[in-house]
């Protein structure tokens, strides 16, 4: 009898439990554990009602490896998928192999005190779990995740050579906020507030912060003006996709958001060192994030879609070939499915297929994966079936 333990109450933790418990043919026992149980109780009142399904809820500190522990030993999972904090990636993933327990995230890791996410610290476990027998399987969201796929396709399917890769990222959604962010705004900000970096020619470029733009027109949105930021498949692509010359990634924004965090940026709320504040030690960046909108909360009411794809070009049977390979999805049909909005769903759905992959065997081997080292068939095929539809674009 499968059992997952879900570990992560946010917005991409509430579009897995519920698509999960769409699922029970794979998913028969659901538990959901976070910090904030109430948040669990939450979700698993939504599930019950909406899908009709009881679901476990459980309290866990996901930074102690020990109460973690205890908990998978509890519950005896046969996947943790983990949709908490990248800064937790590392002690879930020490907690799986105290158990030995297979493990999922969205994500790669990222150090609290520094805004650099790389995979190194995480391809480091690779011996640990092939020895251990189990998996782990990262960064099984939209981008990375999907993405990653798209281009394990166009590698293996559509190109016989590929030159660039351009992953597109577009919310053209509106939440009626002055200025929030889609996801935790702590990982947000440190993101896109980070040098920009792209790989050409056998080396990493860096620019600086939102330097480089350019338009692009995107299928069920339109034109809209998208920034080149440093983004984490990137990394893992470049060891996989042969013969490679550039790899970039793309995300837009508004200009009212641009200007809030410029603003915000120059006043030192963005920051990540701590300063002094009437005897206590407060990190900017926290703070902010409380006085912003939990981005779970910004579901009702949400118009517009998402627009994601990679711009892939290359050569097939001696031919320039160039494609758009997509998704779009609209705010408020997965707000009327799951209660989200899209950017969630579009992290959750992957997350509950790539665990569906792990559960059925279809992907399942010992160490640690990235997602286009593994079929891209099986899971494309229930991609669409589970609520992300996608499409080839000949350009």
């Amino acid at each position: 009898m499968p059992k997952v333990l879900i570990i992560g109450a946010g917005g991409v933790g509430g579009v897995v439990a519920h698509k999960c418990a769409q699922n029970p043919e794979v998913f028969e026992q659901i538990v959901l554990a976070s910090r904030t149980k109430a948040k669990c109780d939450a979700i698993a009142d939504q599930v019950k009602q909406i899908q009709g399904r009881e679901i476990q809820t459980a309290r866990v500190d996901a930074d102690d490896v020990a109460e973690t522990v205890e908990l998978i030993e509890q519950v005896q999972p046969d996947l943790l998928i983990n949709v908490a904090l990248p800064y937790q990636d590392l002690p879930l993933m020490d907690a799986c192999l105290q158990t030995k327990v297979d493990y999922l995230d969205t994500a790669n890791y990222e150090p609290k005190d520094t805004a650099k996410f790389e995979y190194q610290w995480q391809w480091a476990y690779r011996e640990r779990f092939r020895e251990a027998g189990i998996m782990a399987l990262l960064g099984s969201g939209f981008d990375p995740g999907v993405t990653n796929v798209f281009c394990a396709h166009a590698r293996d399917e559509l190109f016989d050579e590929i030159d660039t890769i351009d992953i597109l990222d577009c919310n053209g959604g509106d939440h009626g906020h002055a200025f929030a962010t889609n996801f935790n705004p702590e990982i947000n900000i440190r993101e896109i507030t980070q040098n920009g970096r792209y790989w050409e020619a056998g080396e990493w470029v860096e620019i600086e912060p939102m330097s480089q733009s350019l338009v692009f027109d995107f299928p069920g949105v339109g034109e809209r003006k998208a920034f080149l930021l440093y983004h984490e498949e990137l990394e893992s692509l470049v060891e996989n996709v042969p013969g490679l010359r550039r790899i970039r990634f793309w995300m837009t924004f508004g200009e009212e958001y641009l200007t809030h965090l410029r603003v915000l940026g120059n006043v030192g709320l963005t920051s990540i060192e701590p300063v002094e504040f009437q005897g206590q030690k407060i990190v900017p960046l926290q703070f902010l994030k409380a006085l912003l909108p939990d981005p779970a909360s910004l579901a009702e009411g949400y118009t517009g879609k998402t627009s994601i794809g990679c711009l892939i070009e290359g050569r097939k049977d001696g031919k320039a070939r160039k494609v758009f390979i997509y998704n779009v999805c609209d705010h408020a049909e997965t707000y009327r499915e799951v209660r989200a909005q899209a950017v969630s769903y579009t992290t959750g759905v992957p997350a509950t297929v790539g665990a569906e992959m792990m559960l059925t065997r279809k992907w399942h081997e010992p160490g640690v994966w990235n997602m286009e080292q593994l079929p891209s068939a099986p899971f494309l095929a229930r991609l669409g079936e589970r609520g992300l539809p996608w499409h080839v674009q000949e350009m």
